[in-house]
């Protein structure tokens, strides 16, 4: 199975941005559950700190799962010059590609809705924003960057939309607030959502973890990844892009640990040093991706996270809507009581283990949700 897979790989193809695709998935569909239960069971100092990493900041700060979404939005920056430019170069007309775009961000955008209970036709009571409806609006704000204006261009609008999001979050005065003030209740991307978002909000009680204004910067986590995705396609050495890459990757780290001291990283506010923060660490899992995989030829490992990243959009709603854990359950309800302590690991594995096989059995039949 593996061994085929390496000899499948279509030429031209990077597969590093499949499998960091992939990896990306595999925290959202259970791995870090999986993880959460195993420090849990070990209940050590060392682990206690890595189980804190797999939780969300609760305001400012940074955690290991606080990068998985920016991680994914970065990715579908990187996979645009891989499709818009190089079919544009190819001759393919300008109104072809608007239709693909339109119809990609309606279709991701539908899907967001569903996943968000559209169906359960309680709108006062749904949540309008969310994962995908975010990740929709950014590919089309970032695809229709780069049908109209060229690599400088795109680095201009990365950098323009950071800092109007900043000057906007420290100049704006909020009504009942000074401008400048960026607590949970008292921050002017809040306001903007209690003013102009229906239904309900996560992932805190003030403003949505999705909003509006929030999306601005969204924006130019996907160009960021736009930008490494020019890089990837240029005609430099993959020694030359690799360094690069590491110096990028280590330069936005940098600049957005002294914005922190102006603009704090924060993930619910999705703050330009956040942005900053989390692109530098994206950058640099893509240089490390792309340095074991496209670069030293190290394939057959990535072979799990390939299948998993192959069909992220699938995996993502599939389990939103359905409980796989009713089939793993179905092979290990007679047993799993007598593991004890093991059982909570244990189950958490079965399950990823049923979602795996579930995106294998797609990945064999060359079924791929393309959205």
């Amino acid at each position: 199975m593996i061994s085929s897979f390496s000899n499948r790989i279509p030429e031209g193809r990077v597969l590093s941005i499949d499998a960091l695709r992939g990896f990306d998935m595999f925290w959202i569909i259970g791995l870090g559950s999986l993880f959460t239960r195993i420090f849990t069971w070990m209940d050590t100092p060392l682990s206690q700190a890595l189980n804190r990493q797999l939780e969300h900041s609760t305001w400012n700060g940074f955690t290991f799962e606080d990068l998985i979404f920016p991680l994914f939005l970065f990715i579908v920056g990187l996979t645009i010059p891989f499709s818009l430019t190089k079919r544009l170069a190819r001759g393919e007309s300008r109104r072809t590609l608007y239709g693909h775009i339109l119809k990609r961000f309606l279709l991701l955008f539908f899907l967001g809705l569903i996943y968000n209970g559209l169906l359960n036709f309680n709108f006062p009571e749904m949540r309008w924003a969310g994962v995908l409806q975010r990740i929709s609006l950014c590919y089309l704000a970032a695809a229709l960057i780069v049908m109209n204006g060229g690599v400088k261009t795109q680095a201009v609008w990365a950098c323009a939309l950071l800092l109007l999001y900043w000057a906007a979050m420290i100049f704006i005065p909020v009504p009942g607030y000074s401008a400048g003030v960026l607590t949970p209740e008292g921050n002017l991307a809040a306001w903007f959502d209690r003013l102009f978002l229906p239904g309900r909000f996560c992932c805190y009680t003030f403003g949505d973890n999705e909003g509006l204004l929030s999306t601005i910067p969204a924006v130019s986590t996907a160009l960021i990844g736009v930008l490494a995705g020019h890089w990837l396609r240029s005609s430099n050495s993959q020694k030359t892009k690799v360094l690069r890459l590491l110096g990028a990757g280590v330069a936005s780290l940098v600049a957005a640990l002294f914005w922190n001291i102006l603009f704090p990283i924060n993930k619910l506010l999705w703050t330009s040093s956040y942005v900053l923060f989390a692109a530098g660490w994206s950058i640099l899992l893509l240089a490390l991706f792309y340095w074991l995989i496209d670069m030293k030829g190290y394939v057959k490992w990535a072979f799990p996270l390939v299948v998993v990243g192959l069909n992220p959009i699938t995996i993502y709603v599939a389990q939103g809507l359905f409980d796989f854990g009713i089939i793993a359950r179905i092979f290990i309800h007679g047993f799993v009581n007598y593991l004890d302590a093991f059982k909570p690991m244990f189950t958490a594995f079965c399950v990823l283990g049923v979602k795996w096989l579930f995106l294998w059995f797609l990945y064999k039949r060359r079924i791929f949700l393309k959205v």
